[in-house]
């Protein structure tokens, strides 16, 4: 008899959004825009890290319509420390999206070099790169999702983009200075206010998505909204975002963690774990849900470029992750983010079973077995997941949740491995 929980294939039942037609949407969208441009102007258009959801396609959209506006359009890696903060590894990571010179048919101007713009009220520094400061008019585009490091009324979008994209390693590293003393949010703001004034911003394209990984919005952001449009669609974002479907977890499996999956590897929003740390405590006490004891991260994605940042929110993993990362550039993200903690390993192991074997023994659970179990893809894909029956059990009745096959045992490959 297995060691094992049996598990059962579930999905969560979310209300679909209606397919967006992306070059219609953009078309629709630039209007607010267009105006900005003027003819033979050169248009930097800022493009992140993230593995967003048809963002080759967005950003060859953005591109088209500045172009049919008279502008003469290029891009410029906005995101800070990754790609190990050269301005190889930055292109590198935009070819991962297959976003490239040749595919885009512009170029991509990825110099790290900043300029100091200005000073926020306490007194931070502001940079912006200087290819975009060179520019006529600043675009970027990014998704709106709620933060990893702080809950406000802001989140990771538009803004955070211009302070930390465009300010590059050294903008991003005074950024998180500054919000060791005075927060996340405030910070943010303060620093995009010297931005918005100084640096020719036209605005940006925020893009929403579903619960599956899917557009289910894009909406175009003027300069003069800037400042205020994001707090209606962070809500949105928040409403949108999947999530656990349960509070208590035992065990939570997770395949793989990347910076394409979240700026934190393994998103807090969704497992409870915050990147300026977590307990191992067995007992809930007063903590908020999801409430998961132990987490084993199996392997990193291919699209981090050896950036394992999120492994420290892990209780286990395996030796294939650990020799997948590429310390010198998780150290960096981790340290300009003044997050050492998320790059420390944890406890790893050869094979997923003795991982497994081991982590439930950490539990002192009677019978492992019974261990309410939890396996994802990630924590972008939410959808479908498999659960012990232990939990299952203890989920229904649930029309949020459809049970999609039978109970079955955990399956492995020849090499010890989940299947």
């Amino acid at each position: 008899m297995s060691a094992f929980p049996r598990v059962i294939r579930i999905r969560q039942n979310f209300a679909p959004t209606p397919p967006v037609d992306i070059n219609a949407a953009i078309a629709t969208e630039f209007a607010q825009l267009r105006p900005g441009i003027r003819r033979g102007s050169r248009i930097a258009i800022g493009v992140g890290s993230r593995g967003i959801a048809n963002l080759r396609a967005i950003v060859a959209a953005v591109i088209a319509e500045v172009r049919a506006a008279g502008g003469d359009p290029f891009i410029i890696p906005a995101m800070g420390s990754h790609g190990g903060a050269t301005p190889e590894g930055q292109r590198d990571v935009l070819g991962t999206y297959d976003i490239t010179e040749a595919t885009m048919g512009v170029p991509i101007r990825a110099s790290l070099e900043v300029r100091p713009v200005g000073t926020t009220v306490e007194g931070a520094p502001v940079y912006c790169s200087v290819e975009a400061l060179a520019a006529d008019g600043i675009l970027v585009v990014n998704r709106i999702k709620p933060h990893t490091d702080f809950r406000g009324t802001l989140g990771s979008g538009l803004l955070k983009m211009c302070v930390i994209g465009l300010g590059k390693r050294t903008g991003a590293a005074a950024m998180h200075r500054a919000a060791s003393r005075i927060g996340h949010e405030r910070s943010i703001r303060g620093m995009a206010g010297v931005l918005l004034r100084t640096a020719p911003i036209l605005g940006g394209i925020a893009i929403l998505e579903n619960q599956f990984h899917e557009t289910a919005r894009l909406v175009a952001v003027p300069h003069a909204a800037m400042a205020t449009a994001e707090e209606a669609l962070l809500e949105q974002a928040r409403a949108l975002m999947p999530l656990l479907p349960f509070d208590d977890i035992d065990l939570l499996i997770v395949d793989r963690l990347g910076k394409n999956i979240s700026g934190a590897g393994l998103d807090p929003n969704v497992t409870n774990r915050w990147v300026q740390g977590y307990t191992s405590s067995l007992v809930q006490e007063d903590r908020s849900a999801p409430f998961i004891r132990r987490v084993f991260v199996r392997d990193l994605t291919p699209e981090s470029h050896g950036n394992g940042i999120g492994i420290g929110l892990a209780d286990v993993t395996t030796t294939r992750l650990v020799r997948a990362m590429d310390m010198r550039i998780t150290g960096i993200n981790a340290l300009t983010s003044l997050t050492p903690n998320t790059a420390k390993i944890p406890i790893y192991f050869d094979t997923d079973r003795e991982a497994l074997e081991r982590t439930l023994e950490s539990l002192g659970l009677e019978d492992p077995r019974q261990a309410r179990l939890v396996r994802i893809a990630d924590t972008l894909s939410l959808a479908e997941m498999d659960v012990s029956e232990s939990l299952w059990a203890s989920a229904r009745p649930n029309a949020q949740l459809t049970p999609l096959g039978a109970p079955r045992d955990l399956a492995f490959d020849s090499a010890e491995n989940l299947v």
